[in-house]
């Protein structure tokens, strides 16, 4: 897809709007888990994710969120071919949770209000034409960009907002804006991803991870099947509970 909403905001303007987004219309989150709470979710999404993704996780019996952007469905993107309405079939069928990206990855960040209300509606009913049943409670903003505006207008609607700075949540952070750390990056940026683990073993909070492609030769947003599968068996063996977002969010806030 060549659209323009898939070009995210850069220069100084989208630093200040970026900048901005983190510090108003946010909603502190109360949890205190006692124990390391982990969130895997996938963008966009590529087929290679569901193919990866879903066997990984299911057989650790862990169920994952996948943030679909329906404007890709059946096409081929710079992550490969894209999902279509049997992945999300699947996936639901499976016990996975299905989440919203809007229609074409649009960069909300310097979209206006209007565009963001049409983006994310469209969304939904191009999903529900793919067979979606579900409601979809949980957002991502493309590119992680968000405004004071957006996030505004979509904490009524969604009950959670993920954005794509790194970090784990805890006490105080943003429900409209949520930490997640980028499973890609090669072996540096795998590396970090494991020091998060590590992290949330001794210091509990709420650890979202996101990818795209996972593939053999995968684009500096995604990761290998390796890589995938070691950060899993890291997260398994750290004792963490495993739960979608939506899940995780309820079980988190009702603790």
């Amino acid at each position: 897809m060549t659209d323009t909403a898939y070009i995210p905001a850069s220069g100084l303007t989208g630093k200040l709007k970026r900048l901005k987004a983190r510090f108003l219309e946010c909603n502190p989150l109360h949890f205190a888990p006692d124990q390391l709470v982990v969130s895997i979710t996938f963008d966009d999404f590529p087929k290679s994710a569901f193919d990866v993704g879903k066997s990984g996780l299911e057989k650790r019996g862990w169920r994952g969120t996948w943030y679909a952007s329906a404007g890709f469905a059946g096409t081929d993107t710079h992550h490969g071919p894209m999902f279509d309405a049997d992945h999300l079939r699947q996936l639901e069928d499976s016990g996975h949770e299905i989440a919203c990206h809007t229609l074409n990855h649009t960069d909300l960040g310097r979209a206006s209000d209007e565009v963001a209300c049409a983006q994310i509606e469209a969304n939904y009913e191009a999903l529900v034409d793919l067979g979606l049943k579900s409601g979809l409670p949980a957002f991502a903003y493309p590119y992680g960009e968000a405004s004071p505006a957006s996030k505004r207008v979509l904490a009524t609607r969604f009950e959670t907002l993920r954005g794509v700075r790194p970090g784990i949540n805890r006490k105080g952070d943003d429900r409209n804006l949520l930490k997640a750390v980028g499973v890609d990056g090669g072996e540096a940026g795998l590396a970090r991803a494991h020091a998060f683990v590590d992290e949330g073993m001794t210091r509990p909070g709420w650890l979202i991870f996101y990818t795209h492609d996972i593939q053999p030769s995968p684009t500096e947003w995604g990761c290998t099947p390796d890589e995938f599968a070691g950060l899993l068996d890291h997260i398994q063996a750290s004792g963490a509970k495993v739960l979608p977002v939506t899940q995780a969010y309820r079980w988190l806030t009702a603790s």
